[in-house]
C-alpha cells in the first residue's frame, strides 16, 4: 500500500487524512473511496464514545437542532448590546430595559425576550473580515467568501452547509437515508421570494452532491399586511407575510406535492415502471451520480407519500393559542413548524427570515432603520423567538435540543444619512443568541466596546460557532469530509475552537 506522512486529523468515517490519501493510492488496486466508506461506518459509530471522551464537555448534547438564520443581519445595538451612554448618533432612539439575567439589558421592543433570557447565553462578540452577505461563510467551513462565490450558489470553492454536513455524518454513520427527511429548512427556498434572478449561495450541499441539500418547503398561506418597501428609489407596497399572515397559513414539502391528475395508484405505477427499467440503469447506478439520483428518487417518493410529513408540516393542526405564542407570522409559524418537525423525527431544521418581495429586505436595514426595527422586524421576532425557547422548555425538549440564532454579519455603530437613517454592514463585532442542547442558561459571553464597534474580550468568528454546533450535535469538528474526487476537506479550518464559555 502507498503510505504518506500527513496529519492525523480524522474523516467523519473514524478514518486519518493520512488513510484516506493510502486509500486514493489502493483504489488501483480495486479498493473505491465509496466502499471503503461504507465499510467503515459501523467503526465511526462504535469510536463515538471514544471521541467523545477527548472532546470538550458537551460532546453529542444535542439530540436535535433549530437554526434561526436572520438574513440581512440585525444591528447588535437594537437587540442584545445596546449601548445608552453612546453618542445619539450611535445609540439611537430605542432604550434598554432590563431582562431576567442582572446585567444584560435587551431593546424596550423585545419585552417577551426580556421575560426568559435566563433560558439563553447571549455571545456578543464575533467579529470576522466579509462585511458581506456572506451566508456562506457564517454557515459552512469556507475559509473565505467574497460576492462572486455569494451570488453563484454552484460556484466549485463552496463548503457543505452546516445541515448538509451533518446529515453526511449521519448517514455514513447509519448507513443509508432515515425514514423520514433530516435536513428540513423553512419557509421556501432560499432567496426564491425577491426580485432578480440571482440566488445567493449558503444551504447547499457544495461536493456532497445535491442529495445532501436541504429538503425545502413552500409557505401556503397569504399576508394579511402590507408595508412600503423601497429599491433603488423605487416604492411599492408589498403585502409581507413575515409582518402577518392569515391563520389558515401552513407549509408543504416543496416540489412534493401531486398534481391534481396523479393519483396514488398512479404514482406506484410509474414507480413499478421505473423498478422495471433497473436493470437497464444498473451502469449508472454504479457511478456516483446515479446513486445520487437513486437516493433522491427515493427520498422525494417517500416524501409525497409520507402522512407523517405532511401532518408535521401541517401548522393548523396546532391549538390556536400556541400559534399565537409564537406570532401569526410567517417567521413565527415558521419556527412552530420547525418543533413540529422535530417531534416527528428530524435531525436538523433551519428557518429563515428571508428577502421577501424585493432584495435588500429582511434585516438589512440600510434605509428607514428605525421605522422597520419597530414595524416591520421586532415585534414579530420577539414572540417567535420567545415562543420556540418557551415552548421547548415546557415541553421538556428544550435540554436536548440546541436553538442557534445568528446572521452573517452586524450593523455600523453609526447611523449613516441614507434615507430616513440606517445602520450598514459591519462584522468587526456582532452578537448571537443560543439555547438548549449543551448550552448554558442566562449567561453572557465576550464584550464589544463602548460603541459596540469592535470586540474587546472573548473573540471568536462564525467557524468557532460552527464548531461549537458540531461539537454539541456529537460531531467531532476536526473530522475531514471527502470532495468530489476523494480529497479530504477539513469540516471547518483547523484553527477553529469550540467556544466553551458558551456550554453548560
Amino acid at each position: 500500500m502507498l503510505r504518506l506522512l500527513s496529519s492525523p486529523r480524522k474523516l467523519c468515517t473514524g478514518l486519518t487524512r493520512r488513510e484516506l490519501l493510502e486509500v486514493g493510492g489502493s483504489g488501483l488496486m480495486g479498493l473505491s473511496l465509496p466502499q471503503l466508506l461504507q465499510a467503515d461506518a459501523a467503526r465511526a459509530a462504535e469510536s463515538r464514545p471514544a471521541t467523545a471522551r477527548t472532546m470538550p464537555d458537551g460532546f453529542g448534547s444535542a439530540k436535535r437542532c433549530i437554526i434561526l438564520f436572520l438574513y440581512g443581519s440585525p444591528s447588535q445595538m437594537e437587540t442584545v448590546d445596546m449601548k445608552p451612554e453612546a453618542p445619539v448618533e450611535i445609540r439611537g432612539t430605542m432604550r434598554p430595559i432590563p431582562s431576567v439575567v442582572p446585567g444584560l439589558d435587551v431593546c424596550e421592543h423585545l419585552p417577551l425576550m426580556s421575560k426568559m433570557m435566563d433560558r439563553t447565553t447571549v455571545l456578543r462578540s464575533i467579529h470576522h473580515e466579509y462585511p458581506l452577505h456572506g451566508v456562506a461563510h457564517a454557515m459552512t467551513g469556507v475559509p473565505v467568501i467574497d460576492v462572486t462565490m455569494e451570488l453563484s450558489p454552484s460556484d466549485p470553492r463552496h463548503h457543505p452547509y452546516f445541515g448538509s454536513a451533518v446529515e453526511y455524518v449521519d448517514r455514513q454513520r447509519r448507513g443509508g437515508l432515515a425514514a423520514f427527511p433530516q435536513n428540513v429548512a423553512l419557509p421556501f427556498p432560499f432567496s426564491s421570494q425577491r426580485t432578480g434572478e440571482v440566488f445567493r449561495a449558503g444551504p447547499y450541499a457544495a461536493y456532497l452532491g445535491s442529495t445532501y441539500n436541504p429538503v425545502w418547503t413552500e409557505f401556503q398561506g397569504e399576508a394579511d399586511r402590507s408595508v412600503w418597501k423601497k429599491l433603488g428609489g423605487v416604492s411599492s407596497e408589498i403585502f409581507d407575510p413575515y409582518i402577518g399572515c392569515k391563520p389558515d397559513a401552513t407549509f408543504r414539502m416543496a416540489s412534493t406535492s401531486l398534481p391534481a391528475e396523479l393519483t396514488l395508484d398512479r404514482l406506484n405505477r410509474r414507480r413499478s415502471l421505473l423498478e422495471q427499467m433497473d436493470d437497464a440503469r444498473r451502469d449508472l447506478e454504479r457511478s456516483s451520480r446515479g446513486k445520487s439520483l437513486s437516493s433522491f428518487q427515493q427520498m422525494a417518493h417517500s416524501l409525497i407519500q409520507s402522512q407523517t410529513v405532511t401532518s408535521a408540516l401541517d401548522v393548523r393542526q396546532e391549538r390556536i393559542e400556541t400559534r399565537e405564542m409564537y406570532g401569526m407570522t410567517l417567521f413565527g409559524q415558521s419556527c412552530l413548524t420547525a418543533r413540529r418537525m422535530l417531534d416527528a423525527g428530524t435531525r436538523l431544521v433551519s428557518v429563515f427570515w428571508d428577502e421577501y418581495g424585493i432584495a435588500g429586505d429582511a434585516w438589512d436595514t440600510h434605509w428607514n432603520h428605525f421605522p422597520r426595527m419597530v414595524d416591520q422586524l421586532l415585534p414579530q421576532f420577539d414572540k417567535a423567538f420567545s415562543g420556540l425557547i418557551l415552548d421547548l422548555d415546557r415541553r421538556g425538549q428544550l435540554d436536548d435540543t440546541l436553538v442557534v440564532c445568528i446572521s452573517e454579519h452586524g450593523r455600523t455603530p453609526k447611523l449613516s444619512s441614507g434615507d430616513g437613517g440606517g445602520r450598514d454592514h459591519w462584522s468587526q463585532a456582532y452578537s448571537a443568541l443560543f439555547a438548549g442542547g449543551g448550552i448554558a442558561r442566562g449567561r453572557v459571553v465576550g464584550a464589544t466596546d463602548k460603541h459596540a464597534g469592535e470586540v474587546v474580550s472573548n473573540p471568536v468568528g462564525p467557524k468557532d460557532i460552527l464548531a461549537t454546533m458540531y461539537h454539541l450535535l456529537g460531531i467531532d469538528p476536526h473530522i475531514f469530509l471527502p470532495d468530489r474526487t476523494g480529497r479530504p476537506i477539513p469540516l471547518v479550518p483547523e484553527s477553529s475552537r469550540v467556544i466553551t464559555e458558551l456550554l453548560a
